[in-house]
């Protein structure tokens, strides 16, 4: 079942919210309430202070904003349940009474998930692909959210083939959410850039993320300050976010959706540029 990615498709979250994808890119925004994410953390001193954030950076452009509380970067120091709600509820409540933005929470905790969604979280976005907690994928259809499956190359053997193991581990995400009874029109995919991939495999993945139309669903990317990205730069660091924003523009054209990242304002820019020559091209 192959998507046509810039054809209308209405993205089914919770509150009874939609969001149109395809003819226009979105924009996810990183909020990280966590004190050693590998970019941002311990950023934010207080809730109103996150919160200030990530109305900045609806300001800026962003239709979402993605609230995690447990850093997923190599090597991170895990927490658990309380205090990874602790971090991050407080915020998702403050935010969803100040702005009507979409909010998501990133966890892989069916708990975490059900709570974010309780005070007002539309999206679920799983970093394991609902395999590590199946039961998290139960919580968003009970609720009617949105749900993102993300592909991850961690703590398990991988296809050599890079777009063969993408439809391997999501095919299997995908089925755990149907058979929790999520509906299709509220899965959207994403390829995992980073987590446990090396720099070729990222960059083949960025060339070849087209093919992943076939598997029916909107792409979510989030390549925003990732290693591959920095290599690419020889690790030249003041020019990361014009690098994330590069690799934002060649995977709208190769058909994603969504855009997860930290810079806002440079993802947008160039991303608008990117769909006006796309909609030019299709005749819009």
């Amino acid at each position: 079942m192959s998507l046509d990615p810039f054809a209308a498709r209405s993205w089914r979250v919770g509150h009874n919210r939609t969001l149109e994808l395809g003819p226009r890119s979105h924009l996810m925004g990183i909020l990280n309430v966590t004190p050693d994410s590998f970019s941002d953390g311990g950023r934010y001193s207080s809730v109103e202070a996150a919160v200030d954030a990530a109305l900045a950076m609806v300001e800026e452009g962003a239709t979402i904003i993605d609230v995690g509380g447990e850093s997923t970067r190599p090597g991170a120091s895990p927490v658990d349940e309380g205090e990874e709600q602790r971090r991050v509820l407080p915020v998702v409540e403050r935010l969803a009474q100040r702005s009507d933005c979409l909010i998501s929470v990133d966890t892989y905790r069916a708990s975490t998930a059900r709570r974010a969604l309780e005070v007002g979280a539309h999206i679920v976005n799983d970093v394991w692909g609902a395999q590590r907690e199946p039961d998290i994928a139960a919580v968003a259809a009970e609720f009617g959210a949105g749900l993102c499956l993300m592909h991850t190359s961690r703590e398990r053997e991988v296809l050599d083939d890079v777009i063969e193991d993408q439809r391997l581990f999501l095919g299997r995400s995908i089925e755990i959410a149907r058979r929790a009874g999520v509906e299709d029109a509220a899965i959207v995919l994403d390829p995992g850039f980073g987590f446990g991939k090396d720099a070729t495999t990222n960059f083949r993945l960025l060339s070849r993320s087209g093919e992943l139309a076939s598997l029916g669903f909107p792409l979510l990317a989030g390549t925003s300050r990732k290693r591959f990205v920095r290599a690419g730069l020889r690790n030249e660091l003041a020019e990361q976010d014009v690098a994330t924003a590069a690799t934002s523009v060649i995977l709208r054209e190769r058909g994603a959706a969504i855009f997860r990242v930290h810079d806002v304002a440079a993802n947008r820019a160039a991303l608008s540029i990117c769909d006006a020559m796309l909609a030019a091209g299709r005749g819009r």
